[in-house]
């Protein structure tokens, strides 16, 4: 196995435990998957006794900053409407369920009325039952039809997992419907024998918006007896389909639209998510139809303890001799370890593909030294698997014959895990819907649940563990698409006109940014306007202008050197800072170095090795101002939002220590430039700014590089970003505003509203980025506050009390100018 010499830091946590269990009686749940056989009482541990023995010990009881307890709650039961199937409701009732909770009849109500509707209730409150049962119902009246095929229903997830999990689920509680309802999961992993019956046969099919981009809508002939007769479209975790991925598929689902109704067909869309600011304004945006909320959860909950957790500072120094904590990673493997040995069924959710490698190997190590027998029981999941190897992992996960598992956000939707009792979560996921939505993996059965978050040595992470108010006592986030982005409409106008020649009316169904985006598509030879309606021109697929996810190209293959055999992909955007040329590559608990990268062919070849360290990509950034929207004085300097040009040239990497983060080298590279035109909220400051602030020029660079870092860090809180889904810069003399200037963008094409959020909310965001940064505990600034992990420039200069002056100048401003 890999890492079999791993640091001694790695072995100092895991204590024997000796505790006798405290345990309680839970009636479980009655109105979800995991209790459809008769429900016996459970015995487990409580929560707040599992987290004890994770906390025993003065050194670990430190590192739990914040312990919230939400209390469990009853629940309201209601009646299915009458113009459901009384073969639905006995099918339902035979799998455990005797009536529906309130919410559920209510949303059953309304899909039966026609009406599309979001239903927008806690984690395990039985959304999935809530649409099903009208959509089984209204398949198993359209079965009676005469016109032979009868009514067909479309279901999408943005993962493979779930559409999978979801396909068993509506299979098991159809099962007594006969073959009325025929479900199948249509997506890049069926197989090519198996796709023609589907088309052909099939009533409920189960994909993803990537495939209905791809495949279903440029076939959409050979899909015609499907679309014809549909009647529902779930959208199931709506809440994901946000940024630039949200915007590409609010603009497939108004392609499908336009073919439905070329068909004759007007399907009800009904969505579903546990964790959803304003959930009818985002889902109306989505599909472009007026929806109805359901959003009064009547679902009884059991006790979940929330513990923040925050890694202790360690003796060794990292960049610029700043004090570095104990990492997240290595917290996260701890816990997880110890979970097992305690019995207790855990997932340690992860923000990257590599984490979520590491934590399972070094669980499986520590677990071997405790009992060999455990090792087996813990492992990774996460995207880039070949599809075989991901379903085996979630074989194994629902047998129970893994305890423990390191997953990426592949696993973080509703696929119904039975009987979890702990989360661990490695790292804030960027934004409270995540937060949630992990911790919901746990408890599903009805009984009490744990979450843990580990804070990462990151300026947000740190923040959140000392103002758990951020957390608890603030909704979930809104939605931030933009389906008018001109990156991302464009596209899908050539897709749509190839499916079917675009016509005038047609337009109204895409946006008002169509009349100029078209004549433009026309000068690209794109399109042609011919009579009274725009066609395709190029013989190749439309569809393939672009990826919804917004990887930017083709992914990467990344091969194994010596025997050519394929390990797995990663996104072609990824692959200048995850797999160039001697970067570490983790594979299902293996380690590989990469000894090329051709970006012409999209191939890594890589190696086996086991070097005692990571690998973390730097880069360099210039950026220039194209068209300013949106001025305001803020005082003497000015808050702007508009169109920005980013030049960005990964430039090296530099090798840190496994578990500790310790520096040890950089290494050169030589990778081509990207150009990226997006939008940008800058802001700038004067000279008169600049000496109340008492920043003189020796101090301004660093002053200003410190506030870009920890705007940055900050910025999820307020935008529905990751970290990595935005960037900046920081000048002491820009020459388009030829004055200091911060720039924070989007990291994508046109932009995905993550800067226009920073602009509308820039008071509160910038600070909470000064609190931040003062209040940290360090002398000159450390990864908590002002350093980045993905700075560029090494982190260097930075000026940690220089940016908290500069940012409350900055911020008196502001308060003057609202006055």
């Amino acid at each position: 196995m890999a890492f079999n010499h791993l640091p001694a830091g790695v072995h100092d946590a895991l204590v024997p435990l000796s505790v006798t269990p405290v345990t309680h009686s839970v009636p479980m749940a009655k109105n979800h998957r995991s209790d459809r056989s008769p429900a016996e009482p459970v015995s487990r541990p409580e929560p707040g006794t599992v987290l004890g023995r994770l906390a025993s010990g003065p050194s670990r009881a430190a590192r739990i900053t914040h312990t919230e307890h939400l209390p469990p709650r009853a629940g309201r039961h209601a009646v299915w409407p009458d113009r459901i199937r009384p073969e639905v409701v006995a099918a339902v009732q035979a799998a455990g369920i005797e009536h529906p909770w309130a919410h559920q009849a209510r949303a059953a109500e309304h899909a039966l009325d026609g009406d599309s509707v979001v239903v927008a209730t806690g984690t395990a409150s039985g959304k999935s039952l809530a649409y099903l049962v009208p959509v089984l119902s209204t398949l198993l009246d359209g079965s009676e039809a005469p016109n032979g095929r009868g009514a067909t229903a479309l279901y999408l997830a943005p993962t493979k997992a779930l559409a999978a999990d979801q396909c068993r689920s509506v299979k098991e509680l159809s099962q007594p419907l006969g073959a009325s309802v025929r479900a199948a999961v249509y997506d890049g992993d069926t197989p090519f024998e198996e796709r023609e019956w589907i088309r052909q046969y099939a009533t409920y099919v189960l994909t993803n918006p990537d495939m209905l981009h791809r495949g279903i809508l440029p076939s959409h002939p050979r899909w015609s007896s499907f679309l014809r007769a549909l009647k529902y479209v779930v959208i199931d975790e709506c809440h994901t389909y946000r940024g630039v991925f949200g915007s590409h598929v609010a603009q497939v689902l108004r392609r499908l639209r336009r073919l439905c109704a070329r068909y004759g067909a007007s399907p009800v869309f009904l969505l579903a998510s546990a964790t959803a600011a304003e959930p009818s304004v985002a889902a109306r945006r989505l599909t472009g139809l007026p929806v109805v909320e359901v959003a009064d959860d009547a679902s009884p909950r059991g006790e979940l303890v929330f513990a923040l957790w925050e890694p202790p500072l360690t003796e060794l120094e990292g960049e610029k001799g700043a004090p570095v904590r104990r990492t997240a990673t290595a917290e996260a493997a701890d816990l997880l370890t110890d979970l097992t040995v305690q019995g207790m069924r855990s997932i340690a959710f992860v923000r990257s593909r590599r984490g979520a490698e590491l934590i399972s190997v070094i669980a499986q190590e520590r677990l071997g030294e405790v009992d060999r027998s455990l090792a087996g029981r813990v492992a990774a999941y996460r995207g880039g698997y070949l599809p075989e190897e991901r379903r085996a992992l979630e074989r194994a996960l629902h047998s129970g014959e893994l305890l423990g598992l390191a997953a990426t956000n592949a696993l973080e939707l509703g696929v119904d895990i039975s009987g979890l009792d702990a989360v661990v979560i490695a790292g804030y996921p960027g934004t409270r819907a995540s937060l949630w939505q992990q911790a919901g993996r746990a408890g599903r059965s009805g009984q009490g649940a744990l979450a843990v978050l580990v804070a990462r040595d990151d300026p947000l992470d740190t923040f959140l563990v000392h103002h758990p108010e951020a957390l608890f006592d603030q909704p979930v986030e809104s939605t931030v698409l933009d389906p008018d982005n001109p990156y991302v409409l464009a596209p899908h106008l050539c897709a749509a006109a190839a499916e079917l020649p675009l016509t005038d009316e047609d337009l109204k169904l895409f946006g008002p940014a169509c009349e100029e985006l078209l004549p433009q598509l026309e000068a690209a030879k794109l399109l042609r306007r011919r009579t009274k309606a725009w066609h395709w021109t190029r013989r190749e697929r439309a569809a393939d202008l672009t990826d919804i996810r917004g990887a930017g190209g083709r992914p990467v293959q990344v091969v194994e050197a010596g025997t050519g055999r394929l390990l797995g992909t990663v996104d072609a955007e990824a692959a200048h800072t995850t797999v160039h040329e001697g970067a570490v590559h983790l594979h299902q608990g293996r380690t590989y170095l990469v000894r090329s990268l051709d970006l012409e062919d999209s191939v890594a070849l890589v190696e086996q090795a086991s070097p005692p360290y990571s690998t973390v990509a730097r880069d360099t950034t210039s950026i220039s101002v194209l068209e300013t929207d949106v001025e305001v004085p803020w005082g003497d300097g000015r808050l702007c939002y508009g169109s920005v040009e980013v030049t960005n040239q990964v430039v090296s990497f530099l090798r840190r220590r496994l578990i500790t983060g310790e520096v040890l080298g950089e290494s050169k590279l030589d990778l081509p430039p990207r150009t990226l035109r997006t939008r940008a909220v800058w802001w700038t400051v004067t000279e008169d700014q600049l000496d109340a602030a008492r920043i003189n020029p020796e101090i301004l660079g660093g002053s200003l590089h410190a506030a870009e870092h920890a705007s940055i860090g900050l910025l999820p809180l307020f935008a529905t970003c990751d970290r990595w889904d935005i960037g900046g810069v920081s000048v002491p003399l820009h020459p388009d505003t030829l004055l200091p200037t911060v720039f924070v963008y989007d990291g994508h094409p046109g932009g995905a509203g993550f800067a226009e959020r920073a602009f509308h909310t820039a008071r509160e965001w910038l600070t909470a980025t000064r609190e931040a940064i003062a209040s940290c505990e360090c002398d000159a600034g450390c990864p908590s506050c002002i350093q980045s992990p993905k700075c560029g420039n090494g982190n260097d200069p930075l000026h940690k009390r220089g940016a908290v002056r500069l940012l409350t100048v900055l911020l008196r401003g502001a308060e003057a100018g609202s006055r």
